[in-house]
C-alpha cells in the first residue's frame, strides 16, 4: 500500500505540500487533502474585492479544479484529530494517516471584541470582505478607523494597506475631504523587522493625512456612542470601523491536544510536532514567523523535503529559515515589497523595495504562478 499523507487545510501550505509530493511521487503516494471550503482565495484578494477592484466570483479558485496524480481533495469539516494514532474524523468519513500534516490556519473571532459584530466590520474573512463591498459605497463622511483588536494577526502589512487603499477609494469618489482616516496598530512602527518599509509607510501616511496610532489595540466598540475604546482606556470616535479581529487556533485543534498556549508548537527547523509523524505548518503554529501565506508555503517546502528524504532516502532538507517576500499596497497604483527573514539569524531582518509599477506586475505574476502550479491553470489575478 502506498504511504498515506493526510493534509488538513488547503491554503498556501496545504496546496504547496500536496503539489510537491504529487510532482515527486505521482500515483505512488496516497494524498488526502481536506478543507471545509470549496475554493481557495488569496489573502490579498480580500482587499481587491472589498474595494471593488475584483469581483467576488473571480477571487475564488475552486478546489474541484485540482487534478493531480495521487491527490484526492475532499470538501468536508474536520471534527476530531487524534495525533497519537494519526486518525482524523470528518463529516465525510474517517482517515488514518502514515503522515499527518495540520495546516488548518487561524479562525477569526469578531465576537471576542465587544461591540465589533454590532458596531463595526471585519475584512479578514472572505465573507467580511465581500460584505464591505456593499458597505463602503454608503460611507459619506466622518472618522474612519482601521484597527487591530488583538495579536497575533495575519499579514502584518494589511492594516496599513487598507488605510492607504481607503484613502484612494474615498479620493476617487470625492469624499476624502469629508473623512478622517486613522490606523490603530500594536507596533511602534508599521513593519518592525524592516525600518525602511516602516519609514516609507509612515511617509505615505503623512502625505495622505492618515493618523498612525502606535502601540495600541482596540479593546471594544461602543456602538451607541460610536467610539472605539483602546487598551489604554482612551476613546476614538468613528463613523466607519474596519477591524482586524481576534485570531484563534481552530477549536478542533485545541480539542486534539496539539495546541499549547493558543497555537501548535513545532520544531522550528523541521515543523515537526511532539507527536511522531505529525507536522504543522502555517498560521496554526507558533513557529515565530508572521501568519501569512508565503511563510506557510516555505514551511511546506521543508516538510515536503523531509518526507521525500524519508520515503526515498537521501539527505534531509536544511532548517526552515522563516524567510519570505510580502507585497505591500501603497495606493496610487504602486506596490512595494519587503523581503524578511525571521529565523536564520539572531533577529528578524527585512529589506525593502520601493513602490513601483514593476512590482504591481510582479505581484500579479506571484498569484498567477501559484494558480498555475497548484491548479494547473492561471485565471486572472488582478491588483
Amino acid at each position: 500500500m502506498p504511504t498515506r499523507v493526510v493534509v488538513l487545510g488547503a491554503g498556501f501550505g496545504g496546496l504547496e505540500l500536496t503539489t510537491i509530493l504529487s510532482d515527486t511521487f505521482g500515483d505512488a503516494i496516497d494524498i488526502v487533502l481536506i478543507d471545509k471550503s470549496d475554493s481557495f482565495v488569496f489573502g490579498f484578494s480580500k482587499l481587491e474585492v472589498m474595494f471593488g477592484r475584483q469581483l467576488p466570483a473571480d477571487a475564488h479558485h475552486p478546489y474541484r479544479d485540482i487534478v493531480k496524480p495521487g491527490v484526492r481533495f475532499l470538501q468536508t469539516t474536520v471534527r476530531a484529530i487524534d495525533p497519537v494514532a494519526r486518525h482524523v474524523e470528518t463529516d465525510g468519513g474517517a482517515f488514518d494517516a502514515d503522515i499527518l500534516v495540520v495546516a488548518l490556519g487561524a479562525d477569526m473571532d469578531p465576537a471576542a471584541t465587544p461591540g465589533l459584530v454590532e458596531g463595526g466590520h471585519e475584512f479578514y474573512s472572505v465573507a467580511g470582505a465581500e460584505a464591505l463591498r456593499d458597505v463602503l459605497p454608503r460611507f459619506e463622511r466622518g472618522p474612519a478607523i482601521v484597527g487591530v483588536c488583538a495579536t497575533p494577526f495575519k499579514c502584518p502589512p494589511a492594516p496599513s494597506e487598507t488605510a492607504l487603499l481607503l484613502h484612494d477609494y474615498l479620493t476617487a469618489r470625492g469624499r476624502r475631504q469629508d473623512a478622517e482616516i486613522s490606523l490603530v496598530m500594536p507596533f511602534g512602527t508599521p513593519v518592525p523587522p524592516s525600518p525602511a518599509t516602516s519609514e516609507a509607510l509612515l511617509a505615505a501616511f503623512a502625505e495622505r493625512g492618515i493618523r498612525y496610532v502606535k502601540d495600541r489595540l482596540v479593546r471594544a466598540l461602543d456602538p451607541a456612542r460610536k467610539v472605539a475604546v483602546l487598551n489604554d482606556g482612551s476613546e476614538m470616535p468613528y463613523a466607519l470601523f474596519l477591524g482586524i479581529p481576534t485570531h484563534r487556533v481552530p477549536g478542533v485543534v485545541v480539542e486534539s491536544g496539539l495546541a499549547v498556549d493558543g497555537w501548535v508548537p513545532v520544531d522550528k527547523r523541521t515543523l515537526a510536532t511532539r507527536f511522531p509523524g505529525v507536522y504543522a505548518i502555517g498560521d496554526v503554529t507558533s513557529v515565530g514567523t508572521p501568519k501569512a501565506g508565503v511563510f506557510a508555503e516555505g514551511a511546506a517546502k521543508i516538510v515536503a523535503g523531509a518526507l521525500i528524504a524519508q520515503l526515498r532516502g537521501g539527505p534531509q532538507p536544511g532548517p526552515y529559515a522563516g524567510a519570505g517576500s510580502c507585497y505591500v499596497e501603497f495606493g496610487h497604483q504602486r506596490v512595494g515589497r519587503v523581503d524578511v527573514d525571521f529565523l536564520s539569524g539572531p533577529k528578524p531582518t527585512g529589506n525593502f523595495q520601493a513602490p513601483s509599477e514593476a512590482l504591481v506586475a510582479e505581484k500579479i505574476e506571484f498569484g498567477s504562478s501559484r494558480l498555475q502550479r497548484w491548479f494547473g491553470h492561471g485565471p486572472g489575478v488582478t491588483t
